[in-house]
């Protein structure tokens, strides 16, 4: 090019003025023919490699074991390392392929498909309603033993569609759901779950027609031009899969 692109001496090297312009206006270039290179060659061949994936520790309450045995079946050669973490993960710094966030999104360069929500309800266990009775009204909640998520000295408010809410006083209180699917099974009270859990477990609905408002629940993943097929076919299970669990 007839210009210096590196600056050497014997202890110590960096890039020319010239040199950084040269690498910002090609890397893109070479980054898209990496791209087109490696996308030739996964044209016709079954998806293979690992594929990472975040998610929050609750998780299996979504059927994600029942997940891992269909994208083994269908997907064999593909090897799925699954990480729990209730921290938000940032995926190009700690090489995650795909992640499950529910809440609402703070990463705007995300490529994020929403897959539902996640509205909640009060549930209690046939024996604690046979033992204390069915509350008829919310107010009735004052004279029940309640089950508190993320609940703040003993106590919490719950909210409703439509405005309506109660302050509540717990007897105990978890920070994961599943967790407090076993303490409500276990007869200890009524508490709030996510309805496509409470539905799947051996629980009774109380107030049914109050809900509480749910979040959104996205499949993101890094912002790309490119994805490798291996991620494509596991995205396209876990989003199939996400999708039918959250309208049941």
């Amino acid at each position: 090019l007839g210009v210096r692109l590196i600056q050497r001496t014997t202890r110590q090297r960096g890039v020319t003025d010239a040199g950084r312009e040269l690498y910002e206006r090609v890397r893109n270039a070479v980054g898209a023919l990496e791209e087109a290179t490696e996308a030739v060659r996964e044209q016709g061949r079954e998806p293979r490699g690992v594929v990472r994936v975040s998610a929050l520790p609750d998780i299996d309450l979504m059927g994600m074991p029942a997940l891992l045995a269909a994208i083994h079946q269908k997907l064999p050669r593909i090897h799925v390392e699954l990480s729990l973490t209730g921290r938000v993960v940032d995926l190009v710094a700690e090489g995650i392929d795909l992640a499950v966030r529910a809440g609402r999104l703070g990463d705007s360069s995300l490529i994020a498909k929403r897959v539902g929500t996640t509205g909640s309800a009060l549930f209690a266990s046939k024996a604690y309603v046979k033992k204390r009775g069915r509350p008829q009204k919310l107010a009735e909640l004052a004279g029940h033993d309640c089950v508190l998520f993320r609940g703040r000295n003993g106590r919490s408010r719950w909210a409703f569609e439509g405005g309506a809410s109660i302050d509540v006083d717990g007897v105990v209180s978890v920070d994961d759901f599943s967790f407090l699917a076993h303490v409500l099974e276990a007869g200890l009270g009524i508490g709030p779950l996510p309805m496509f859990v409470g539905k799947g477990l051996p629980l009774e609905r109380v107030l049914p027609d109050l809900q509480m408002p749910g979040g959104p629940v996205h499949v993101v993943m890094p912002s790309a031009s490119y994805v490798p097929a291996r991620v494509s076919a596991v995205r396209e299970l876990l989003v199939a899969h996400l999708q039918g669990v959250l309208a049941g």
